[in-house]
């Protein structure tokens, strides 16, 4: 399959790269050092165990029009990300492409095909200009939650620490054809990519724990397993968990899973940093609005008190901008598409 990665940061190089070495047609967007370092010596990928493979035939390039139409494009750079490459996504979109979105959060699609009277909202805090909404139409997307945990160590080196699950759906609930053909070649790639009917649920489901433990992290400086063991922490996190879960019932959204039983999933991770704390440390912009501040503007939305999330989320906000006054603008608002 003819398959476009746009990002390969941690999860753009670890799908890429698990696509590559299973023989798919794999070609990187990439930039700055990532860019050279793919082009040179193709992609590394280090498992969990320690092993190290190389994909060595995956091609890499900064321009969108000389990659050409593909059959699947892989939406992996974070949301607040999206905006700067949204003009150029559409070279790489024919009549029959799917680009399935790996985005952590409220997707900028939520309410497409949603149903109900929230039918076509915008949520504004992912695509507050409806930009994304419309360079790439909803037909085209397949959802996707992305479970695996893994680190860009150097450019063109991923390290994958835990996890190979990336559950697909489309938008409307359909098994679509297309929707298996990629599961097949997600499985075939050693992913474990079922197609589910309520891709929304499972979205929820994931950001059940990203709402709370992103921020916590960040503001923190500590690990998954560092906040589920601490009490004060861990009690922080269960309440901001109780609000988001308000949220989504209001939305028609029921979990699978217990509260305590998703706590006790992220303290088994063990001590790995959050995306948020990587961005943090790292001086990059931080994942915020995708994450904290849509289930905000969700709860805002619904009528639906969230005060822990609320805190949070202005904590997080405000040392998005001391960082951004400490480093002049400069390196933050640097597009790390890599």
């Amino acid at each position: 399959m003819k398959i476009a990665i746009i990002g390969a940061g941690a999860i753009g190089g670890y799908v890429g790269a698990k696509l590559a070495l299973a023989g798919e047609d794999v070609t990187f967007i990439v930039r700055g050092a990532n860019l050279a370092a793919i082009a040179a010596n193709g992609i590394k990928l280090i498992d969990h165990d320690g092993t190290e493979h190389v994909a060595p035939h995956v091609k890499a390039t900064d321009d969108y029009a000389a990659a050409g139409v593909q059959e699947l494009v892989i939406l992996a750079l974070k949301a607040h990300q999206v905006d700067a490459v949204a003009d150029q996504i559409g070279h790489l979109i024919g009549p029959d492409t799917v680009v399935v979105t790996m985005q952590n959060g409220i997707p900028f699609w939520y309410f497409h095909q949603h149903g109900g009277k929230f039918e076509g909202h915008v949520v504004k805090s992912v695509d507050p200009t409806g930009l994304l909404a419309s360079k790439i139409a909803p037909q085209h997307i397949l959802g996707c939650v992305v479970y695996p945990a893994a680190e860009l160590i150097a450019p063109g080196v991923i390290q994958h620490v835990e996890g190979e699950r990336f559950p697909l759906g489309e938008l409307d609930g359909s098994s679509s054809a297309r929707a298996l053909a990629i599961s097949s070649v997600f499985q075939h790639a050693g992913l474990k990519a079922p197609v589910l009917d309520n891709i929304r649920a499972e979205i929820w489901l994931k950001l059940w724990g990203n709402v709370c433990f992103n921020p916590i992290s960040a503001l923190s400086h500590s690990t998954l397993v560092d906040i589920c063991q601490y009490p004060l922490a861990r009690e922080l996190a269960a309440a901001m968990m109780e609000e988001a879960q308000a949220v989504a019932a209001q939305l028609g959204i029921s979990f699978r899973v217990t509260l305590d039983r998703r706590i006790e999933g992220a303290e088994k991770v063990g001590k790995h940093k959050t995306s948020m704390l990587q961005d943090v440390e790292a001086g990059r912009g931080p994942e915020i609005d995708a994450l904290v501040g849509s289930v905000v503007e969700l709860a805002r939305l619904t009528g639906t008190p969230t005060p822990h999330i609320d805190s949070a989320y202005a904590l997080v906000k405000m040392l998005e901008r001391t960082m951004q006054e400490e480093h002049g603008g400069v390196k933050l608002q640097k597009l790390v598409a890599a």
